[in-house]
């Protein structure tokens, strides 16, 4: 039991529980945290660990309406998420230096702008058992079918969305190599739904905007949709196309590392099982507390009784492989992340490139100037976000990173 959260939020019009201390959250994100429990549809707001200062509604937050959404309560990059997988080889199987494989990770996924050159072709690879992400690479005629139903601004953007899939993109994601505490290797990643996914966002943002009923809102930026309007159909619409776009992603990219590892290692058959696969940047329509409400999650993930997640640090510093409780308090909610506890110029400002190199000894992994922005201290700690939430998910393993590719 946590005796010390969930706390409630000081001046929030609709309940709004934390776990963590308004001491500990910057003012801006408590201010916007307010403002979206001020929101008339908001039925109730849940605060995680790793909140942190975001674009309308702030990271690390769960908010539940009633017949509303809001797309800024989901964030640009929908899907964003992680996909975990456990492989039959242990730290002594790895090589001392770890250079070669990073290597080729990167040349077979790109990172960054980068783009594959043709539509990724996945269906001559070997699926990873497990969770059913390796399915999503099934049916693809379907999927793309649904291309030309999306928002009308979008429809030149088809051929660079289907590069794109089975890509890293930049900014806080990354393809990992990891050891467990018993010695046991895992792949993990973490990325969204790239450019086609910001772009549909940010459409519907401003189609929001307009709506009569967002003109008296505390923050625009907070604008919702209505249920039952063709304003919010087409938002679901395009929303569900890009969190399955983003799945499709992580799903291709993880196949296209699978491979890379099988490749790497010739002399043995290394198996892969896929753990856990979530989503934390997404709406979804749930009851709690016996009402039917759409919820959104954005830098959270879903943590329902014996739920497999996964809690990222930052790079170098590993993640947890968790197992929800089913706290009905946190909105069956937990953190996706660390999260930020500095912007990515302030980083920058601070930290240099020998910083880097320190803090992320041991691993192999970018230690230049592009990606100081991403330097472990611009993080919060990982163990007290874990600490913060004991009574919301049960460790099941603790990751610790030994290769990090970032875009």
């Amino acid at each position: 039991m946590n005796t010390q959260y969930p706390v409630p939020l000081t001046g929030a019009m609709a309940p709004t529980l934390m776990w963590a201390h308004e001491g500990e959250v910057e003012a801006q994100a408590l201010q916007q945290l307010r403002n979206i429990a001020a929101l008339p549809w908001v039925a109730g707001v849940r605060v995680m660990p790793d909140v942190h200062l975001g674009k309308g509604a702030t990271v690390g937050s769960v908010i539940a309406m009633r017949d509303a959404v809001s797309p800024n309560a989901v964030g640009v990059d929908i899907g964003c998420g992680m996909i975990g997988v456990r492989t039959s080889l242990t730290a002594s199987d790895l090589p001392d230096d770890l250079s070669g494989l990073r290597a080729a990770i990167e040349a077979t996924i790109p990172v960054g702008f980068h783009s594959h050159d043709e539509q990724v072709d996945l269906r001559r690879i070997r699926p990873i058992t497990g969770t059913g992400g390796a399915d999503r690479l099934r049916g693809d005629g379907a999927f793309w079918d649904r291309f030309g139903g999306l928002h009308d601004d979008v429809q030149r953007l088809e051929g660079r969305a289907r590069k794109q899939l089975g890509t890293l993109g930049g900014g806080n994601h990354f393809l990992e190599l990891c050891v467990d505490t018993d010695g046991a290797v895992w792949l993990q990643l973490h990325s969204g739904s790239r450019n086609i996914g910001k772009e549909l966002a940010e459409r519907h943002v401003a189609i929001a905007k307009d709506l009569d009923h967002n003109q008296g809102l505390v923050d625009r930026d907070l604008a919702v949709f209505l249920m039952g309007t063709p304003q919010m159909d087409a938002y679901l619409r395009d929303l569900h196309w890009a969190q399955e776009y983003a799945a499709r992603s992580r799903a291709a990219m993880m196949t296209l590392m699978v491979d890379v590892v099988r490749r790497h290692f010739t002399d043995r058959d290394v198996s892969f099982t896929e753990v856990a696969n979530v989503h934390h940047n997404y709406v979804a329509h749930e009851q709690i507390d016996g009402e039917d409400l759409v919820v959104t999650r954005k830098g959270a993930i879903r943590a329902g009784s014996g739920e497999l997640g996964l809690i990222p640090g930052s790079m170098g510093t590993g993640s947890y492989i968790v197992r929800g409780m089913g706290n009905p308090e946190s909105f069956y909610s937990a953190s996706h992340g660390a999260g930020r506890r500095m912007s990515r110029n302030q980083a920058r400002k601070t930290f240099t490139v020998d910083d880097l190199a320190a803090q992320t000894a041991g691993v192999e992994c970018r230690k230049d100037a592009g990606v100081v922005d991403e330097i472990p201290g611009a993080y919060k700690d990982l163990e007290s976000v874990i600490a913060a939430q004991s009574d919301l998910v049960e460790v099941v393993a603790r990751l610790r990173t030994v290769l990090c590719v970032k875009g």
